[in-house]
């Protein structure tokens, strides 16, 4: 009989008190209690005002003062926020250079693998099928972002009851860099250790590396026992590099995959992509039961102590006291960790129902029309305030417009307005402000990036379409193949991909670019190698091979790595990055007498740019996927009719708003009113719902001031929608659309 445990060591999963010496808030976030403590730091559970529960990472004060470690937190957070996967748990907020660094990830109930597997025993087959697949795939992402995650173990994966999370990027590293590991020196868990980093060979760690680790946790998952035993560090060391694993107990259809993902030398292990093909569960039975029955009471019962948590009454700036609430923190705990627990108890049933609930026909009172809303969602105060004003402007217009001119019609339209301020951590509080109000049939929005990947859920949970002209990054609309599709957004714009491939053929428009220097820097990653990957193919397809260059963020001074390029013989500068860097680029160019075209992309499409590299930026070529109204107005090789519905719009801008209008205030007009078009058209057919109309909007064809908008099956923008601008005397010039296909090497 094993010994009683102390009292005051607390039950696995349980929600520690805080201590007299804890913060009670931090950066948004309600402190509720701790959920685990070491050297390092502490872990606290978290509550935004809108009810999201967080794991909020916090180091200690004498650990921060160490400039390494700070540099390794910041690494952490870099990496996770480059990972975007279902099965990888997402940073929600993060300021790696507050006094004591804290990281916050979304909060997964469930328990860890090691802790299940150590409770109840090895898994079964499917589960096994299951969490391998779902581990895999997160690991592609990884890996697609350019990443090794290098400490896959038991306790770094999290249980829920639609599946496993993958945490802990705090030594995951850029494929090929290698600062981190030195000689003698390694990083990770003993046991669940590739050869290659039990020996050190940094120059070895890769991909396969994370495989290896994938097929310990397969093992350990099927068995019970790490396949290499327990023991010593450096008896573990030795029979991972020397011995053949234990594998007896696994499951014989899963003991060829797992041998291959064990293989000593990583050029015969497979990728985490073929894996997560070969354990394609199908095998009969639903997501929600692929745990065995005691693990999933595990999940309950903690997911249960979190729903007992008393409930907090502020609301977040701007959200008007009698608007209907939005989905409580209850629901988001549920659907964020397996809503499928409480499916026996109607749990799914009432998810169909909130869901139907949205859809449901709006009665209007006799005589009176009935008040839709377009719901724009943007940055009106924040870093990127100008562009999102730009957009409201032009939303508003529409919407003035409509009403005016269909004043008879059985229903009236607003716009209603929800400023995210640019910040992550609270766009999808910002975006259910408008997706709990069921008079919300559309939204036009994210302004940018970052915040459309955090308020993403919100449509999706409530079917309510996002329609954005500002946010490229590339899975806003698509989706892993074994997700399922996007039903939810829609891109006015191309994804930034598209954009680079598009200027890398507007390059090649010059002749003699021949060698092109492209530099890829990293303050905002996502957006820079998506770019980078766009311009890569894009000078392939022309046959043109240019010399790369990547810089990490916060460099200030570009002049070495420039003249690098210079000295390698570039006849032409790429710039992947964002606008301030874009700024130091143009002055080291400048200064190091660089006479080639220079390009950028939309991140350094702005006023500010012009403002902040004066004389430095004339000559750039900028490549935006917005036109220029007044230019489109007077251009004489427009069709009349498609002239007459831009100078309309100047005209009523002007008339509106004393000023002609700002890039991007046209394409949210054009957005909108591809919208209004359709209720317009369908008003008469009957009581309006958001049901179908994603689809409906997808597959339409609509012609507006700023051009048309056409979409495929995934929501994506069909065609180039990129354009290219030059500076000239201080201001951008409209030289054209950029190009559907490249100009050929040594074709003048």
């Amino acid at each position: 009989m094993p010994p009683p445990v102390p009292a005051d060591v607390p039950e696995p999963g349980a929600l520690q008190p805080l201590l007299p010496a804890d913060p009670s808030s931090l950066a948004g976030y309600r402190l509720l209690g701790r959920l685990g403590a070491g050297g390092m730091g502490v872990v606290y559970l978290g509550r935004t005002d809108s009810g999201e529960l967080a794991a909020v990472k916090v180091t200690h004060a004498d650990q921060a003062d160490q400039a390494d470690f700070r540099a390794r937190f910041r690494r952490e957070v870099e990496a996770a926020r480059r990972v975007t996967s279902p099965w990888a748990v997402p940073v929600t907020g993060a300021d790696p250079d507050a006094p004591e660094p804290w990281m916050a990830t979304a909060f997964v109930p469930g328990p860890s693998l090691a802790e299940a597997v150590n409770a109840h025993g090895p898994l079964p087959e499917r589960s096994v099928r299951v969490l391998g697949g779902a581990i895999a795939r997160a690991l592609a992402a990884v890996h697609a972002a350019g990443l090794v995650h290098r400490d896959v173990k038991p306790g770094n994966v999290l249980l829920a009851v639609d599946g496993p999370r993958l945490i802990d990027f705090g030594i995951a590293r850029v494929t090929d860099e290698t600062a981190l590991t030195s000689t003698d020196m390694v990083v990770g868990t003993p046991g669940f250790l590739a050869p290659e980093q039990a020996e050190a060979r940094a120059a070895d760690i890769g991909p396969a590396a994370d495989v290896f680790a994938l097929g310990c946790l397969l093992a350990f998952a099927a068995t019970g026992r790490p396949p290499f035993g327990t023991g010593t560090v450096h008896a573990l060391l030795y029979r991972t590099v020397h011995d053949e694993p234990d594998l007896a107990g696994v499951p014989e259809a899963l003991l060829d995959l797992v041998r291959q993902c064990l293989a000593k030398d990583p050029a015969d292990r497979p990728s985490a992509e073929a894996v997560a093909d070969r354990l394609t569960e199908d095998t009969p039975g639903s997501a929600a039961d692929w745990l065995p029955a005691p693990v999933v009471r595990t999940i309950a019962e903690r997911s249960a102590r979190m729903l007992a948590l008393p409930a907090i009454d502020p609301t977040a700036p701007g959200t008007a006291s009698e608007a209907p609430p939005h989905p409580g923190r209850r629901r988001l705990l549920l659907l964020g960790a397996g809503a499928a627990v409480l499916a026996a108890g109607g749990g799914v049933a009432a998810w169909a129902g909130m869901r139907n609930g949205d859809d449901t026909d709006r009665a209007s009172t006799p005589g009176k029309p009935t008040t839709w809303a377009i719901g724009l969602l943007a940055d009106l105060s924040g870093p990127a305030g100008e562009l999102g004003r730009a957009q409201e402007r032009g939303a508003r217009l529409a919407v003035e417009q409509f009403n005016a001119l269909h004043k008879g019609d059985p229903f009236l339209l607003e716009l209603k307005v929800s400023d995210d301020r640019g910040d992550r951590t609270g766009a999808l509080a910002a975006a259910r402000r408008l997706t709990s109000d069921a008079s919300v049939v559309a939204v036009l929005g994210p302004t940018s990036d970052d915040t459309g990947q955090a308020a993403l859920p919100a449509f999706e949970e409530v079917g309510v379409p996002l329609i954005t002209v500002s946010a490229g990054y590339n899975l806003l609309t698509q989706r892993l193949p074994t997700s399922p599709p996007n039903t939810t957004v829609l891109r006015a714009i191309p994804n930034h991909i598209m954009a680079g491939t598009y200027l890398a053929f507007a390059a090649t428009l010059l002749p003699r670019i021949r060698r092109p220097g492209v530099l890829q820097e990293r303050t905002d990653d996502q957006y820079s190698w998506q770019y980078t990957g766009g311009v890569r193919f894009g000078f392939g397809q022309a046959g043109i091979t240019p010399h790369y260059r990547v810089v990490p963020a916060r460099v200030t001074d570009y002049r070495r790595v420039i003249g690098e390029m210079i000295d390698a013989g570039i006849d032409a500068y790429v710039h992947c990055g964002v606008r301030s860097t874009a700024v130091l680029a143009a002055r080291a160019l400048t200064e190091l007498g660089f006479s080639g075209p220079r390009f950028a992309g939309q991140h350094v499409f702005d006023a500010a740019f012009l403002k902040e590299a004066g004389a430095d930026a004339e000559g750039w070529f900028v490549c935006a996927p917005v036109a220029d109204p007044v230019q489109r107005a007077a251009d004489g090789k427009q069709k009349a009719q498609d002239r007459k519905l831009t100078q309309n719009f100047l005209t009523a801008h002007r008339k509106r708003y004393r000023t002609d209008p700002a890039f991007y205030t046209g394409e949210a007009y054009d957005a909108v009113g591809m919208v209004l078009a359709w209720l317009s058209k369908n008003a008469a057919k009957g009581p309006l719902t958001r049901k179908g109309l994603w689809e409906a909007l997808r597959a339409q064809k609509y012609s507006g001031a700023m051009g048309g908008y056409a979409f495929d099956a995934n929501g994506e923008l069909s065609g180039v929608g990129t354009f290219v601008y030059a500076v000239r005397n201080g201001a951008y010039t409209f030289i054209g659309g950029a190009p559907a296909l490249p100009e050929k090497a040594g074709k003048s």
